[in-house]
């Protein structure tokens, strides 16, 4: 996992996919075109149905957008889905349930998220589906870990 950003999705809508393992958003072409930029492993580039299997366009969140310069002690209730973050700009988009990260390692809400490792990129606060038991067993194969949705 390297430090080039992801893809930005070039479209919003019903066209926009979340990677199941490390949730990044992009649209349905561009995983097909590049697969997804954290976990290569997956070889969706090119690949109509692996892209399918990998990937889900079931997001979950609430329902206001808004884009803010992070502040030291910049917080709200965690029960709302809030983020804290240190030093850097990044936006919430709670309507598509995406946040995206300019710099993850930095950034408290990517690490609370499980995304600070992951290259700078949107990606969605939560997917409703698992990954399917033989990329399951792919992660495992290629020490890479997957940590499944929680069930509400």
């Amino acid at each position: 996992m390297g430090t080039a950003p992801a893809q930005i999705p070039t479209s919003f809508g019903h066209e926009l996919r979340a990677c199941l393992r490390c949730r990044l958003v992009k649209t349905y072409d561009q995983f097909r075109e590049s697969g997804c930029e954290n976990c290569p492993f997956f070889k969706m580039d090119g690949d109509n149905e692996r892209v399918v299997d990998c990937t889900t366009p079931n997001f979950n969140g609430l329902s206001f957008h808004f884009i803010f310069l992070e502040t030291k002690t910049f917080a709200l209730n965690v029960t709302f889905l809030s983020l804290l973050a240190l030093f850097e700009i990044f936006s919430v988009d709670w309507f598509l349930s995406m946040i995206s990260v300019m710099d993850p390692a930095r950034s408290w809400a990517a690490r609370w998220l499980r995304v600070g490792r992951f290259v700078p990129g949107c990606y969605t606060l939560a997917v409703s589906e698992a990954l399917p038991e033989d990329l399951q067993t792919l992660c495992e194969e290629v020490h890479v870990q997957y940590v499944p949705p929680k069930r509400v």
